[in-house]
């Protein structure tokens, strides 16, 4: 893909730069743009690592800055000169937020307006608001329907409710006070310095420490997958060329995929027999499907993924297996978590 416009050096702030997506999309903007002024700014809860920034440090135009999306103060300050905000920063597990909403909404909720507030005053060229697929609820697992930018909303766990209170937040802002924003609706990221309480880190973490892997339910929901690489390429292309006001849905498939297929995928490429599945009981309210149409984002700013699940799965794996010392700590660390969500594992 070619930009469309020239790149002059910009000052930009990631909120929630040190968990998965946005510590990758620095890793990602910090190569292709190193010009650019990278203000990383993490409140690092359980799912934010600065051993996922270190590469980064050595970087003259990267900082980063420990603190909160919901401190008015810290944002302000922060805000000055800053040209665009691309806004990670989330609570993004939905077993958590089922124990735990209140925390959910103090961030995706009252932290967003907070960053908004500020956006509005300090005139942002640019807000960009990661949000994802699960806002429009759930598909029917015979269905052929996928999720587009016209679809209603319907969120059915805390977690992706909250998301949708802030997607709203964002549009209203820009229709109300003129902020210039942008938004996507990424599906189900994986790829490198992925926290392992999700899915495919969890499965390729357990398998090499020799342990089962948990499979919800009978496992046969569907899921779009979009490696974590091509989602920060399409943020890019989103940022540099595409008009203010848009949304654009960002997947990684074109074919429908299984829970328990992908698993079984993982379990092919690293060698395993399939018995190495434990089913355990489903989540409360369990989305059964997700389909993403992202034909928008591919017909009017030329984006689409590089590689397919397998090729970024096995990417995936071998990124695993090469950097155990960043996510055994994590595993150790938060072992009664896992505990208590696992306890036959």
């Amino acid at each position: 893909m070619i930009n469309k416009n020239p790149h002059q050096p910009l000052k930009i702030l990631v909120t929630g730069g040190a968990g998965f997506i946005g510590v990758n999309f620095l890793h990602y903007w910090a190569k292709r743009y190193p010009d650019d002024a990278l203000i990383n700014l993490d409140s690092l809860t359980y799912a934010g690592n600065l051993s996922s920034c270190q590469p980064l440090e050595s970087h003259p135009n990267y900082h980063f800055i420990h603190g909160s999306i919901n401190d008015t103060e810290l944002i302000d300050k922060i805000l000055e000169g800053v040209e665009f905000v691309v806004h990670f920063a989330a609570e993004t597990h939905v077993d958590r937020s089922i124990a735990q909403p209140d925390v959910f909404l103090q961030t995706n909720v009252l932290g967003t307006h907070t960053l908004l507030k500020a956006a509005l005053k300090h005139k942002i060229k640019r807000f960009h608001h990661v949000s994802t697929d699960e806002v429009f609820g759930t598909l029917a697992l015979d269905s052929k329907e996928q999720f587009n930018e016209n679809t209603p909303y319907a969120p059915r766990s805390p977690y992706s409710a909250s998301k949708a209170a802030s997607d709203h937040l964002v549009r209203s802002y820009g229709e109300t006070f003129g902020l210039p924003y942008t938004i996507t609706n990424c599906s189900n990221n994986y790829g490198e310095y992925h926290f392992p309480e999700k899915l495919f880190p969890l499965a390729i973490t357990n398998l090499i420490e020799n342990k089962k892997v948990p499979v919800y339910g009978s496992g046969k929901q569907v899921r779009d997958w979009l490696y974590v690489q091509d989602h920060c390429a399409a943020i890019e292309q989103v940022l540099l060329n595409a008009p203010v006001g848009e949304t654009y849905l960002v997947g990684g498939l074109t074919d429908d995929i299984s829970n328990l297929d992908a698993i079984k995928l993982i379990l092919k490429l690293m060698n395993k027999s399939e018995s190495e599945i434990e089913f355990v009981a489903d989540r409360p309210g369990h989305d059964q499907r997700y389909s993403v149409c992202w034909d928008k984002i591919r017909e009017k700013l030329g984006w689409q993924p590089s590689v397919d699940l397998e090729q970024g799965l096995t990417q995936t794996i071998e990124w695993y297996q090469q950097h155990r010392e960043w996510w055994q700590p994590l595993k150790n660390n938060n072992s009664e978590y896992f505990s208590q969500q696992y306890p036959t594992l």
